[in-house]
């Protein structure tokens, strides 16, 4: 222990004595650490931390399939749940949940929550204790149920007040009374964002079996495994696809619950933020690794008199341990700032309506600052070892001589620094290029042309609720007056009404059959259809390719016509080049009715910028199939789209004072959203690849000026000997393009490899685009030589006499 102290106290005098390279180390170990930890706070998360559920290794998810037309993890309908519950001897419990819409009404202005049919045994088989009140009972999980509702923490703080006598109280949901019997605990929002739950018997119990919309949970029994589970849910499901034909060819498969909740695409795109930061954090290590290394070069004669005094190598390596190990320990709570200050970053970047489930909490929790103080003294041991060893080397002749040229200025003596910045400089060349791609595909999709012009649009959600709209014919006017209304408003040029808003969501889907044809259920085309009011060609701004619109009276009455977009009609009629006239059938459709085609539309894109190919679209009169959660589409001229927000809102509250109203906002901010995250992966890799071409030109710089310094004598015999200054700038320079040069190969090899794993995740622009490698590499060789001019500078300023009398 005296000797440790000793060391200790011996390494702080001596970073003490050399501030500036105390703090570079410092700061460089502490980027690469900090931005490590940040990422590794959500990969915790995502892989490792346990979910916030009673015994969550014995939890799984079970799951419809269909191989046939790609779904490997589809949702169950209620009576197949119920038949599962039955059939199966796998699971101890098992529990669904079915997301909706719901309005609130009993206190101030109207308010749309998302909320959540759910089975009794659901909180039960999650081990989810309400935190005020009780869990539904079974005999409230029936089709004569009385109304009862689960409410959130959140729910109950904002609209309540967190008045503990909700418990027992009736509040309106849809128009209807319900008691509230309870509060879950603070931050709950299962599946997702939930926040209050109902039964799911008295709403969803009639439902048919092809109304797969539920998740479903289950228990696994003690030393059941998962494969023995799927085996036993498969046969189940087999049979039951032999029983009904709604579930023919349908199976069924079990995941285990992370897998379920954390989607492939979710991990994949956490990893490859992790394998970025890992990047980072070896440049950064790298950095320190040279930094020690120039410094040990420095200390060599200190060194070699302390070993010729006795000094053994391994006290040596100790002492010069203990140093980069110090520099770890300085860095680690600086890095764990930069990471506290990254995930408060990261949280403020995603939007309020995109944020994560309540189960996925990245926080600087006890093992993210573990984990950063443990990576922080471990590359300082690992980095710093090789320096260490080779400044205790057994040379004591060349350091003690008084301008002795050993002092390691040759390029051999070098070659470990030069190996170090060479792959600093590769290594930011991958995560430069993974910037380049993420910030095209970002701008990619800005300027992406999708056929829809969304400037001038106004957007506005809203729910029709309450037994008032028990009736088609109640909904179909309510729309009316609302579209009326808003008709009047100034710098309105048009409105329609539609089940479906652009980027948003919404219509309906299924498979179509053009009339006449017989062809197998797995091979009819699924097609999206929409309900849309008069005036929807002009504030869309559609234009017609053939045929006609609605009339008004076609437009406002249960009529049987369709305009079609050109993709539709290719995939019902392929041989046909105008479908005008033509019939098809929704096949889903209860009233099964032929439906006219009566005009078609060219083919754009709805719901987001990035889909390959439009899909085939019906748009069908709004009043033939009214639905409850619609809206109005509004096209403004000569105000901006997001000005009139207000009078929307008043005129729709002054259509109905019930209606809650929602998702308010303009066209561009809409299709914006539809692709949020390729901005935020564009700015996370930027930041990396910016804290990366930091330390790698501190690197270059490093190296060539300990360089310099070191060759003090030989540029000096150079000069001496008629070598101009110009002669010694290039020199110098050329050592510094050629590291730069050796990185940038090496790095375009690994991002050629590395790239393709994001492959599909970019838009509009290849894992191996030309123009990304190329600006990339241009722009780090410019760093390289900008990094290299001072020392080069440095370097010309040498007085030949002054270095060859220091012989």
């Amino acid at each position: 222990m005296d000797t440790l102290l000793q060391d200790l106290r011996y390494a702080c005098r001596t970073l003490v004595k050399n501030p500036g390279f105390a703090a570079l180390t410092i700061i460089c170990l502490a980027l690469g650490v900090g931005v490590n930890s940040t990422i590794f706070s959500v990969v915790d998360t995502v892989a490792i931390r346990p979910l916030p559920f009673k015994d969550p290794g014995h939890l799984t998810a079970l799951v419809t399939t269909k191989a046939s037309i790609g779904v490997d993890d589809g949702g169950v309908s209620y009576l197949d749940l119920r038949d599962w519950k039955d059939e199966t001897r796998s699971f101890e419990t098992m529990g669904a949940a079915s997301q909706r819409s719901f309005t609130l009404t009993d206190r101030n202005e109207p308010e749309r929550f998302v909320g959540c049919l759910v089975t009794a045994d659901l909180f039960p088989t999650l081990g989810i204790q309400p935190a005020l009140g009780r869990q539904f009972r079974p005999e409230e999980d029936r089709a004569d149920g009385p109304p009862v509702v689960l409410l959130s923490d959140g729910v109950w703080q904002r609209r309540y007040a967190a008045d503990p006598s909700i418990v027992g109280r009736t509040i309106m949901i849809d128009g209807k009374a319900y008691t509230v019997i309870g509060v879950m605990p603070p931050r709950f929002q299962f599946p997702e964002r939930a926040q209050f739950w109902l039964p799911a018997a008295p709403v969803a119990g009639t439902a048919p079996r092809t109304n797969r919309s539920f998740n479903v949970f289950g228990r696994l029994k003690p030393g059941t495994s998962i494969s023995a589970a799927r085996q036993d849910l498969a046969a189940v499901a087999k049979q039951l696809a032999g029983t009904h034909p709604e579930d023919k060819d349908w199976g069924a498969s079990v995941l285990p619950i992370r897998e379920d909740l954390m989607p492939a695409d979710i991990r994949l795109i956490v990893m490859t933020m992790m394998g970025a930061v890992t990047l980072v954090l070896l440049i950064a290590c790298a950095n320190v690794a040279n930094l020690l290394l120039a410094r040990a070069t420095v200390r060599q004669r200190e060194i070699a008199v302390r070993a010729a005094l006795g000094a053994g190598r391994g006290r040596i390596v100790r002492q010069l341990l203990t140093e980069s190990v110090l520099i770890a320990v300085f860095a680690a709570p600086l890095g764990v700032a930069l990471a506290y200050v990254g995930l408060q970053w990261l949280t403020s970047a995603i939007p309020p309506q995109r944020q994560a489930p309540y189960y996925v909490d990245w926080s600087m929790n006890a093992r993210v600052v573990v984990y950063t103080c443990a990576i922080a003294v471990v590359t300082g041991l690992v980095f710093g070892l090789a320096p260490a060893l080779q400044a205790a080397r057994k040379d004591l002749h060349d350091p003690l001589k008084e301008g002795g040229r050993g002092a390691g200025g040759s390029i051999r003596r070098n070659r470990l620094r030069s190996t170090l910045v060479v792959a600093e400089i590769a290594l930011s060349l991958v995560l430069l290029v993974g910037a380049s791609l993420f910030v095209r595909s970002f701008l990619n999709l800005q300027q992406g042309k999708a056929g829809l012009e969304t400037a001038g649009l106004m957007l506005a959600r809203f729910s029709m609720m309450g037994d008032r709209y028990g009736s088609s014919d109640a909904m179909v006017q309510r729309v009316d007056d609302i579209v009326h209304r808003i008709e009047t408003l100034p710098g309105v040029v048009s409105v329609t009404a539609s089940d479906m808003m652009p980027y948003m969501g919404g219509g309906a889907g299924g498979p179509a059959v053009a009339e006449g044809l017989a062809v197998p259920s797995d091979q009819q085309p699924n097609v999206q259809y929409f309900g849309v009011t008069p005036q929807w060609l002009r504030t869309l701004n559609v234009g017609l390719v053939s045929g006609r619109d609605f009339t008004t009276i076609e437009a406002t009455t249960r009529s049987y016509v369709a305009v079609v977009n050109q993709v539709f009609a290719k995939r019902l009629w392929p041989n046909l080049t105008d479908v005008v006239g033509q019939r098809f059938r929704l096949t889903r459709d209860p009233k099964n009715e032929p439906i006219a085609v009566i005009g078609t539309v060219g083919d754009f894109r709805l719901f987001t910028v990035r889909d390959g190919k439009p899909a085939p679209y019906a748009f069908l009169s709004y009043a033939s199939n009214p639905v409850r959660n619609s809206g109005v589409i509004i096209r403004v001229g000569g105000v901006p789209a997001t000005s009139i927000a207000a009078a929307v809102r008043r005129e729709v509250r002054a259509s109905d004072q019930t209606m809650a109203i929602y998702d308010v906002q303009s066209g561009d901010e809409a299709r914006a959203m539809s692709y949020w995250q390729y901005g935020l992966f564009g700015w996370m890799f930027s930041i990396f690849g910016a804290v990366a071409l930091v330390l790698a030109s501190i690197g270059v710089y490093g190296v060539l000026s300990y360089s310099v310094s070191q060759r003090t004598q030989e540029i000096g015999v150079r000069m001496a000997l008629g070598a101009s200054r110009q002669n010694v700038f290039g020199l110098i320079v050329a050592h510094g393009a050629q590291l730069a040069g050796l990185g940038i190969i090496c790095g375009v090899v690994g991002a050629f490899g590395v790239t393709r794993v994001v492959n599909s995740m970019l838009y509009n622009v290849s894992a191996t685009d030309p123009f990304s490698f190329v600006m990339t590499a241009a722009f780090l060789a410019l760093v390289a030589i900008v990094a290299a001019w001072v020392p080069a500078r440095r370097a010309t300023a040498v007085d030949p006499m002054i270095a060859l009398r220091a012989e």
